[in-house]
């Protein structure tokens, strides 16, 4: 492992110079990888691994639109495509890449395919941490591991064919071969990885559950929407408003911060941008601390959970969810967005 100074603390991590994809192959020749889901990140993990060389089997609902979508991808029926529980069978090494709360509701069959010595991988560790709730109990003669994509299956699938591998935690919660770790670090590089760091199934799914809750996903779409209604109650137009709001943070100044991080940015901005964002950015970090201590806590207690669980376990989940979907899609704000996103010369 190397070590790099993060922030002056002074981590380990792996990249691919360290753990070689010809070493991961070495590692994982005698495998067979199963990956159970085709939602979210299973198409971008096994395709990554379908494309470095690794063998791969879906299992995945007989017939649905995921079966559909793996078929499309070039997985063929009865060969590398399969039922859960045929696919789940053939596995070495079986990959949870269900929904969470489809983990919860297949693992009696998942439990029940699993052979001594095989690897039960997860890329969150939602099921494990919260077992409580969930069930998700890994027998003792199986090694329990994670590799988590800091990233949605679209960028992980991305980032794997511009080259640039996505970054990655690692954790090892149960080793019973005495080879889980490397099993893991193959597996992560196998997978397109920029580099893996190490953390815990418990740290994984706390910082991850109050990250898509907070700043990647519900406060950034939330601070979004207040900002824009804002300036429209003020009467800028819907055009002024997106692109003060979005278009310049996502076609812009986003691109700055990961270049070279928030100085960069603000160092390559108005003197007036800058004065301003320095003197807020306080103001907008204090004011948000109540929410994100009590998001943690929630998260922590499991009760973030049991809103998941109940709500995703619904026979009529995707319904609803499109419901709320929708309403954003419809929203004025971002139809305003698409309008503003159909006039990039790209979309022209």
């Amino acid at each position: 492992m190397a070590k790099i100074n993060f922030g002056g603390t002074e981590e380990e991590v792996i990249t691919s110079e360290e753990f070689s994809l010809e070493k991961a192959k070495e590692v994982l020749k005698d495998e067979t990888i199963v990956i159970l889901g085709y939602g979210v990140q299973g198409p971008a993990q096994a395709l990554n691994l379908k494309d470095n060389g690794f063998k791969v089997i879906i299992g995945q609902l007989e017939g649905d639109h995921y079966w559909n979508k793996a078929v499309a991808d070039g997985f063929v029926p009865g060969e590398t495509l399969f039922p859960l529980k045929e696919a789940a069978k053939q596995g070495t090494i079986i990959k949870e890449l269900l929904s969470d709360a489809g983990q919860v509701a297949t693992w009696p069959l998942v439990k029940e395919c699993l052979n001594q010595g095989d690897a039960l991988y997860f890329s969150h560790g939602f099921s494990i941490v919260y077992k409580e709730q969930t069930g998700v109990i890994p027998p003792d003669n199986v090694d329990v591991i994670m590799v988590a994509p800091k990233g949605s299956g679209t960028n992980v699938r991305r980032n794997f064919l511009d080259g640039s591998g996505i970054n990655s935690s690692f954790a090892i919660y149960q080793d019973y071969t005495g080879r889980a770790t490397e099993r893991t670090l193959a597996l992560g590089i196998a997978i397109g990885s920029g580099y893996l760091f190490p953390t815990t199934f418990e740290k994984e799914v706390h910082s991850d559950l109050t990250g898509e809750r907070g700043v990647l996903m519900g406060c950034l779409a939330g601070v979004m929407e207040a900002q824009y209604n804002l300036l429209r109650k003020h009467g800028h137009s819907p055009s002024e408003a997106f692109n003060e709001t979005v278009e310049e943070l996502t076609q812009s100044l986003i691109r700055l911060v990961a270049e070279n991080g928030m100085d960069w940015m603000f160092s390559n901005c108005s003197t007036t941008a800058q004065r301003g964002a320095l003197d807020w950015a306080p103001r907008f970090r204090d004011a948000v601390v109540p929410l994100f201590d009590e998001l943690y806590e929630r998260v922590v207690s499991g009760v973030e959970t049991k809103r998941v669980i109940e709500a995703n376990s619904a026979p009529d989940y995707l319904e609803k969810l499109q419901k709320e979907l929708d309403v954003i899609k419809n929203s004025e704000m971002w139809r305003a967005g698409a309008a503003v996103r159909s006039l990039r010369p790209e979309n022209r």
